[in-house]
């Protein structure tokens, strides 16, 4: 166990599973709006300025230089896989998750019940407020004594990229590339901060769950989540996606550089062909502009392959045949 890191497990390697392609006739039929394919929303793909050179952004990170980068049409989960539909995918295959194997998980302090907070034995350094808990779980996400049964509409967390690809397999579909990913968080905006703009909160409205308040100790729930909250919440961006900010960080399918970066005029790019991390982007319910604002659509950040944590989950995309 590395608790060095903030958001970490152990290795686990997994198959992968080929994911199934959606025919030219369900494309044709989704354009039209004449069928819905479990809640996806077909993303046209076309040239866009990937990245940003923002004087706040993460130069860690790499999210910069701006560059043209081309994506090809896909379909896109509206939101972020749930509990009711990995609890699904859970009763048909009888898998277990990261969590579940190694026993414990990644819990946001304030989110804990007066027992489990006095039971806690670990903590990260540096980051004091991520919880080892034993027995937390996508279906016990703050630990034994929780559960999902009012959540069911709630993103599902303590996943890692290995559960998300092996459910990605099983439902035909994959995890999105950042390229992509970015592409359809930015709802057909052009070089904006957010998927519905510039300003974080226009007519002082919330549009997406994120900390606000004195992080970590106090949230004044302005925008009506402590945690996370059903993946219909706040108002979808152009391309009718929900929540590409905020909630729970999503899984991407590249591994994490943050030197590497696609050329310019790149077609459907991938990250680099090895790592030792997976890219994540959207931001989370705990992110703050004094500690991470990486709630933007061009912030991105990694994880271990096992990772879980009380706020990360993932949304999945389907490959749209050429018919060529």
């Amino acid at each position: 166990m590395n608790l060095k890191h903030k958001q970490s497990c152990c290795s686990v390697n997994r198959s992968l599973v080929d994911h199934q392609l959606v025919t030219e006739t369900e494309a044709e039929q989704i354009k039209a709006g004449t069928v819905s394919i479990e809640d996806m929303v077909m993303i046209e793909g076309g040239e866009f300025l990937m990245g940003t050179n923002d004087a706040d952004r993460n130069p860690a990170d790499g999210e910069g230089p701006i560059r043209k980068v081309k994506v090809r049409p896909f379909l896109m989960d509206r939101y972020t896989v749930t509990n009711e539909k990995f609890s699904r995918f859970v009763d048909e295959t009888g898998y277990k998750t990261d969590a579940e194997k190694y026993g414990w998980s990644f819990v946001f302090y304030k989110l804990l019940s007066e027992k489990m907070a006095n039971s806690v034995s670990q903590v990260v350094q540096g980051t004091p407020w991520w919880s080892v808990v034993e027995g937390a779980y996508w279906f016990q996400p703050e630990g034994p004594d929780s559960t999902i049964q009012s959540r069911m509409d709630h993103p599902v967390v303590h996943i890692s990229w290995n559960d998300a690809k092996a459910y990605c397999g099983w439902a035909g579909k994959r995890l999105p590339t950042e390229a992509e990913w970015e592409f359809a968080a930015r709802g057909g905006l052009i070089q904006k901060r957010y998927p519905w703009g510039d300003e974080l909160t226009p007519n002082e409205e919330h549009l997406c769950n994120i900390w606000q308040g004195k992080f970590p100790v106090h949230n004044t729930l302005e925008d009506g989540y402590l945690g996370t909250a059903p993946v219909h919440s706040f108002q979808p961006n152009g391309y009718g996606l929900y929540q590409m900010s905020g909630n729970v960080w999503e899984w991407c399918e590249d591994w994490f550089s943050p030197t590497f970066h696609q050329k310019e005029g790149s077609d459907n790019p991938k990250g680099p062909a090895v790592g030792e991390t997976k890219s994540m982007r959207g931001g989370s319910y705990l992110c703050h502009d004094s500690y991470c604002n990486r709630y933007r659509v061009a912030a991105r950040t990694s994880n271990t392959p096992d990772s879980s944590t009380g706020n990360l989950g993932f949304r999945c995309v389907k490959d749209v045949e050429s018919g060529e």
